[in-house]
C-alpha cells in the first residue's frame, strides 16, 4: 500500500456525554460527532467535545445519512459502548431464558458499519458480553466484512483507571492485523484513590462545596452515620457492631454481600463507579476517611473525567448515571492511541 497522509475521522455511536470521544480527541483524534437517544446529553456532549450531536436510535437511524459525515478520502473510524446493562453478570442472573430486546443494539452496530464502511471499528462493553450469541455473531460479521479482529477483557487499572473494572475491547480492522493496546500500568504504578482525591476540599454527608457544586455529598440517614463510623478502610460491614447490621446480613446467606457498604483505601484503586456511585449502600463507595459516600465530583474523577469537564446542572440522580454510564477517558486515550499508531504504520 502506498503511503500518504490521512486525515483520520471518527464517529462514536451510543456516545452519551462523551467519555469515549473526549479521551479519542485527547488522543489526536478528530471525533465528528457522537450519536445517542438521550437528549440530556446533548449539551454536555457538545460544549465538552466540540463536536456535533445527534440525536437519534439506532434501531430506526439511516446510516446513509451518518456516512456523510466524514470528509471524501479520510480515514473513518466508528467506535462504540453500546448499553452494558443487558450484558451485565447481574442482568445474566436475573434474565428468563430468551433474549434481551436490547441486544439487538449490536446487530444495529453491523448495520451501521455495513453502510458507512469505516476502515477501524472499536467497541468497548462489560466483560459479559463475550458470553452471548449476539456479540459472537458481531465478530463473526466483522470478518466477514474482511476486518482483521482483536478483542480482550483487560483490567482498568492497567491501563490507568483507578478502578476495579474490566471491560472488553475489540478492534477490528480493513487495512491489516490489530491488536489490543498493551497494558501501561501494573501492580507496582497502579493510580489510586489518594491521587485521585484526596487533596479535595473535606466535606460531611450532605454537604456541597461552594467553590465546586459538583462538589457535593448526598446526605446519610443517622444509622449509616453509625455504620460508616464503624467502617474502616477497604472493609466492609463486618466491622459493625451486630445492633447495626440489617436483618439480611444476619443470617448465613447474608455474609457473602460483601460488595456494599464498604470505604475504599487510599492506597487501592476505587470500586467500579456505576451510576449509583453517590450513595453509602449502593457499593464500596464510602469516603477513605470522611464519614460519607464519594462526591459527585470524586466520582467523576475516578472515572478519569477532568476538572474542566462541565457536567450541566442536573438532579444528582441523573449527574451519577451520566458518569456511571460513560466510558472512561482514559481508556479512550488508550483505545485512541492504538488506533491511531496502527494507522500509521499504514499511512505516514
Amino acid at each position: 500500500m502506498n503511503k500518504k497522509t490521512k486525515t483520520i475521522e471518527a464517529v462514536d455511536l451510543f456516545s452519551g456525554i462523551g467519555g469515549l470521544t473526549y479521551g479519542l480527541k485527547k488522543a489526536g483524534i478528530n471525533v465528528l460527532a457522537g450519536l445517542d437517544n438521550d437528549a440530556s446529553c446533548i449539551d454536555t456532549y457538545v460544549k465538552n467535545n466540540k463536536a456535533k450531536f445527534i440525536l437519534a436510535d439506532v434501531s430506526s437511524y439511516d446510516f446513509n445519512d451518518l456516512k456523510k459525515i466524514y470528509s471524501k478520502g479520510s480515514c473513518k473510524v466508528l467506535v462504540g459502548c453500546a448499553p452494558c446493562q443487558p450484558f451485565s453478570s447481574h442482568a445474566f442472573k436475573q434474565r428468563k431464558k430468551g433474549r434481551d430486546d436490547r441486544w439487538n443494539l449490536l446487530d444495529h452496530f453491523v448495520r451501521a458499519i455495513e453502510i458507512i464502511k469505516p476502515e477501524i471499528v472499536s467497541m468497548e462493553n462489560v466483560r459479559g458480553v463475550t458470553k452471548t450469541d449476539v456479540f459472537d455473531n458481531f465478530v463473526k460479521q466483522l470478518k466477514k466484512m474482511g476486518y482483521e479482529v482483536d478483542y480482550k477483557v483487560v483490567y482498568a487499572p492497567n491501563y490507568g483507571v483507578p478502578q476495579n473494572r474490566s471491560r472488553l475491547i475489540l478492534l477490528a480492522s480493513k487495512l491489516g492485523e490489530i491488536k489490543v493496546p498493551k497494558e501501561t500500568h501494573s501492580k507496582e504504578n497502579y493510580v489510586t484513590v489518594s491521587e485521585i482525591i484526596k487533596k479535595l476540599p473535606k466535606l460531611k454527608a450532605g454537604q456541597k462545596d461552594k467553590k465546586d457544586l459538583m462538589h457535593q455529598a448526598k446526605n446519610l440517614s443517622p444509622i449509616n452515620l453509625q455504620r460508616i463510623q464503624q467502617s474502616r478502610q477497604g472493609r466492609s460491614w463486618k466491622d459493625w457492631d451486630k445492633r447495626l447490621l440489617p436483618k439480611c446480613y444476619k443470617k448465613d446467606s447474608g455474609q457473602t454481600y460483601t460488595s456494599v457498604y464498604g470505604r475504599m483505601s487510599w492506597d487501592g484503586v476505587s470500586p467500579t463507579i456505576t451510576t449509583q456511585f453517590a450513595s453509602y449502600g449502593s457499593g464500596r463507595f464510602g469516603h477513605p476517611e470522611q464519614d460519607r459516600a464519594i462526591s459527585l465530583r470524586e466520582g467523576a474523577l475516578l472515572q478519569t473525567f477532568p476538572l474542566s469537564y462541565d457536567f450541566g446542572n442536573f438532579p444528582a440522580s441523573k449527574l451519577c448515571r451520566h458518569i456511571g454510564n460513560a466510558v472512561p477517558p482514559q481508556l479512550g486515550v488508550v483505545i485512541g492511541k492504538a488506533i491511531k499508531n496502527h494507522i500509521n504504520n499504514f499511512y505516514a
